[in-house]
């Protein structure tokens, strides 16, 4: 599934081709890619065509694409034009990749295979293009929603999106709150790192290589975790999601591309995750994976021991 890194390649690849682009058309082959929309493809279509994009947004594992507010023409065209009013952007087009959605730019009317829905657009400068919302899974969607204040900050982000917690690289992430947060948790820490409720952004893969750098076993109860092994946990994290960024974001078939349909090269750099049987880099024992939440689990049996526990 894409994490942070992958949907910020994404979201920063389509920034300056989408940025003050006006809808021209848009087409819903698949309506199950439009799950999250609260109304039909003809309403998602309705409210789409003729709106502007402004710049594009994230956090952990959305994006959105923000929707400029139309303004108002002038009443007469006698009166001397003024200056309209900015209204504050209050919808946006939610995108969530799911297990295997892909934004594709393209040129006008060129298509891909499991396009599930297109919008073609046009650039003030860059002329026109089109978007395909290809997804072969079709666990990912698009929807239109609103924009709510966040109680943390001045951004908008959708409603959809609420609940989920900035993620390590935001400027506005709160370390100390997440610290102290993360110490009344009674759980494991790899659970912990998972909620997107606490911190945003990482999935499995990000995990495990986050938890081999600091050498920390995930099912290391949070409430034996020391403070400055906290720290220098998510410094590790935060090193993690910069060099899968560097990297262009992890991918291991088909299923992630960036949006010119590129695929990442962080898989090459792994050190833990899909490692197994495979001498760990450090000491050289073989990396293990373990089932864990309907997945796998990776990880140095020597260097990442679980803590002892008197009973």
């Amino acid at each position: 599934m894409p994490e942070l890194p992958e949907v910020e390649v994404v979201r920063a690849g389509l920034a300056p081709a989408v940025t003050g682009a006006r809808i021209e058309a848009v087409e819903v082959y698949d309506e199950r890619s439009l799950r999250r929309h609260d109304g039909p493809a003809e309403d998602f279509v309705e409210r789409l065509v003729g709106r502007v994009f402004a710049e594009p947004q994230r956090r952990g594992k959305f994006m959105w694409l923000p929707l400029v507010p139309q303004r108002a023409e002038p009443v007469s065209p006698v009166v001397e034009p003024v200056s309209p009013v900015v209204e504050p952007v209050e919808t946006a087009l939610v995108t969530h990749l799911g297990m295997s959605g892909q934004v594709l730019l393209r040129p006008p009317g060129v298509e891909d295979r499991l396009t599930r829905i297109h919008l073609d657009v046009h650039h003030p400068t860059l002329g026109d293009r089109r978007l395909n919302f290809v997804d072969q899974r079709i666990f990912g969607s698009m929807a239109i929603d609103s924009l709510i204040p966040t109680p943390d900050g001045p951004d908008l982000v959708p409603t959809q999106v609420s609940h989920i917690a900035r993620d390590p690289l935001d400027p506005l992430f709160d370390e100390r709150a997440f610290l102290a947060r993360l110490a009344k948790r009674n759980t494991g820490i790899k659970r912990a790192l998972l909620d997107q409720g606490l911190v945003s952004g990482i999935g499995n893969i990000y995990a495990d290589e986050s938890l081999w750098f600091a050498r920390i076993h995930g099912e290391h109860p949070t409430a034996l975790l020391s403070r400055p092994r906290a720290k220098l946990l998510l410094v590790e994290v935060r090193a993690v999601l910069l060099r899968a960024l560097a990297e262009g974001g992890t991918s291991f078939d088909e299923q992630y591309k960036n949006v010119n349909g590129n695929s990442g090269y962080f898989a090459h750099s792994l050190q833990a995750y899909g490692q197994q049987g495979k001498a760990c880099p450090r000491c050289g024992t073989p990396i293990v994976r373990e089932q864990f939440m309907n997945r796998g689990s990776h990880f140095c049996p020597r260097c990442q021991r679980l803590p002892r526990v008197s009973l």
